[in-house]
């Protein structure tokens, strides 16, 4: 076939169909997609290459319609060759080219599943002086542009009904939750809001992270989780505030293989202190924090018993007063126990806190351990007690589930 100077060239009905089954390496099936390229959601188009306002399926097509030019040159020279082979080839190498040049990688823009969760506003500080961690939850904001407002609708109106919860890891119980008020439908809820955390010793910043939670809240079914936050405590200078705004992650698992017997019931504040005068131990049982609910009400009525170990005539048990209805009792009573100073160093000073319940056994709220015998703040505490007569040292400690010296109420 020839073709005169500046004719466009043709290709028959023959040839396309040829090109469709011929024999040789299979190429890739052109979408109509590759001719319109997908681009991201607040993305301008890429500008064109050229002067003219050529399409991306025009300059295809031109392409296409050159390399046909050049094979069918090509097959005035070499008549026996199979040229559809080389027009198909030809076609399909090129225009890959034109697409790489002109459609963005739209993977690249995606929003992954964090920032569609939503970003929380909080801040954070150390009280050290009062031993408490004092966290205010500002607001959540308008993270993502594919959604209308800040935080992942979850219910059927389009909208949330949100609140906030926090947990010290490890040790996660109800013990240690607080939680925000609940705003109800919207998704820019702003609580400006402080929850504190009382007993938050020096040791807990080492050691602890601050899991903070944003839930839906349902009436009807269970409460839906929308996203979460972890941060370590250690990231926090003392008597600091430091702000955050932080995306809201998916729910990530809590590590299962912590000792059950380790689980936080809870904060006791107890001073000790040894009186040379008297010759005698003097314990102070100054306020519970954070304890554990033990009736049906969310609440319990807590008291304390306090025991100095060995006890071979079994009269160091005492007692404090029943607290009503409350998680966080006030007791500020002092016992006595007259003893050696020398001696001290063999004893072992156990407190528990009980639940008060009428009618039936008590229930057991948490305990803890000081004396030599122990370790970390408990330790250190009784051995300040030791190395100061005469002077009240107060610690805060944390309950746990086991039960000290296996003891009965």
């Amino acid at each position: 076939m020839t073709q005169r100077k500046g004719e466009k060239p043709t290709i028959s009905i023959q040839e396309h169909m040829a090109i469709d089954v011929c024999p040789g390496p299979i190429q890739p099936i052109k979408q109509i997609s590759d001719y319109f390229p997908r681009y991201p959601r607040g993305l301008p188009p890429a500008a064109p290459h050229q002067a003219g306002h050529i399409g991306p399926l025009r300059s295809a097509l031109s392409t296409s319609s050159a390399a046909a030019s050049a094979t069918t040159a090509a097959e005035s020279d070499r008549p026996n060759e199979d040229n559809p082979d080389r027009a198909c080839a030809g076609a399909a190498a090129s225009s890959p080219a034109v697409r790489r040049d002109e459609e963005p990688d739209v993977e690249g823009y995606d929003s992954d599943d964090s920032t569609t969760l939503g970003t929380l506003e909080f801040s954070l500080q150390y009280d050290q002086e009062n031993n408490a961690l004092h966290c205010t939850i500002n607001k959540a904001k308008l993270p993502i542009p594919r959604y209308k407002k800040g935080l992942k609708p979850m219910d059927h109106n389009g909208l949330s009904d949100p609140y906030v919860k926090l947990h010290l890891l490890p040790g996660a119980s109800k013990a240690n939750k607080l939680r925000t008020k609940t705003l109800h439908n919207t998704l820019n809820p702003v609580w400006s809001e402080t929850l504190t955390y009382y007993g938050i010793t020096d040791e807990d910043m080492v050691r602890k992270t601050l899991r903070i939670s944003v839930c839906d809240e349902d009436k009807f079914r269970h409460n839906e989780f929308i996203g979460e936050t972890r941060i370590p405590l250690k990231k926090l200078k003392p008597n600091q505030i430091k702000n955050f705004n932080n995306c809201l992650e998916k729910q990530l698992p809590v590590n299962k293989t912590e000792d059950k017997s380790l689980e936080e019931r809870g904060r006791i504040m107890i001073s000790l202190k040894y009186n040379t005068q008297k010759s005698c131990l003097v314990v102070g049982i100054i306020r519970c924090a954070h304890l554990a609910a033990m009736d049906a009400n969310g609440f319990s009525d807590p008291y304390v018993k306090t025991y100095l170990k060995p006890d071979e005539n079994k009269k160091s048990k005492h007692k404090t007063a029943v607290k009503k209805k409350t998680l966080n009792p006030e007791f500020n009573e002092e016992f006595c126990y007259d003893i050696k100073y020398a001696d001290l160093t063999k004893k072992t000073l156990e407190v528990t806190v009980w639940d008060y319940d009428i009618g039936k056994s008590n229930d057991f709220i948490g305990g803890v351990s000081l004396g030599i015998n122990a370790n970390g703040e408990r330790l250190k505490h009784w051995f300040d007690c030791l190395k100061n007569k005469d002077k009240k040292i107060e610690r805060w400690h944390t309950l746990t589930n086991e039960l000290p010296g296996s003891l009965n109420d």
